[in-house]
């Protein structure tokens, strides 16, 4: 019997794969609705991400929310303004290809659970797509890591699975010890920009005081 078409997008390839190649089958995957690892999609795949050869930054959310599903912009809303103001950059640097590079642990919008929050990354994404993405392009200057799943994976990734097992704000409170535990992709663990995390930030006044700007200062080095 012939593999289905979602089959044949994830075969492992025989020969290293284009970055172009690789982004057309990512664009085209339909696993989580296809082939799923536990419930499928609720609804049909939009995988966004933004991701050219040259950009030196590299924004590694979650996952897309409903706005970003709806527009196929990644952070396209109000958690991406604060995200944005974080890094001191704005929209039209932020959507460069040839600057900045988004690609979060999940391509597709996971759906909402019962009280209306966003349900978890699908793991599809990571399990077929990511270290292909990554191996098909040169390493970054520096990965924002925004949110728990996008630092565990980040910091494997780059040899620092050590932190990997602390909690997100251990993490965050240790931005500086993993910022500088390499010279080359670095990487620099951020919460989420959501409006939930306002009183994170309340209750951490240090993070825009002493994180932001070292986080600025590089973004504008690598942009």
């Amino acid at each position: 019997m012939p593999a289905s078409p979602s089959a044949r997008i994830v075969d492992a390839p025989a020969r290293r794969e284009t970055l172009d190649e690789l982004l057309a089958r990512i664009r085209a995957c339909r696993v989580c609705v296809e082939a799923p690892l536990g419930r499928p999609l609720p609804h049909a795949p939009n995988p966004v991400l933004h991701v050219g050869p040259k950009a030196r930054l590299l924004i590694a959310g979650q996952a897309p929310g409903t706005k970003v599903h709806a527009s196929g912009m990644s952070f396209n809303d109000a958690s991406g303004d604060r995200l944005r103001q974080w890094l001191g950059i704005d929209r039209a640097t932020f959507y460069d290809e040839e600057r900045v590079a988004i690609a979060a642990m999940g391509f597709c919008f996971p759906g909402q659970d019962a009280k209306g929050g966003d349900l978890p990354p699908r793991r599809e994404c990571a399990r077929l797509w990511h270290d292909r993405l990554f191996a098909a392009r040169p390493p970054f200057g520096l990965v924002v890591a925004v949110g728990s799943a996008s630092q565990s994976y980040h910091l494997k990734r780059l040899g620092l699975g050590a932190y990997a097992g602390l909690s997100l704000t251990e993490r965050v409170t240790r931005w500086r010890e993993i910022f500088e535990a390499r010279e080359d992709e670095r990487i620099m663990p951020l919460p989420h920009p959501s409006w939930r995390n306002t009183g994170w930030l309340k209750r951490h006044p240090w993070f825009e005081a002493e994180l932001v700007p070292v986080l600025r200062a590089e973004v504008a080095r690598l942009v």
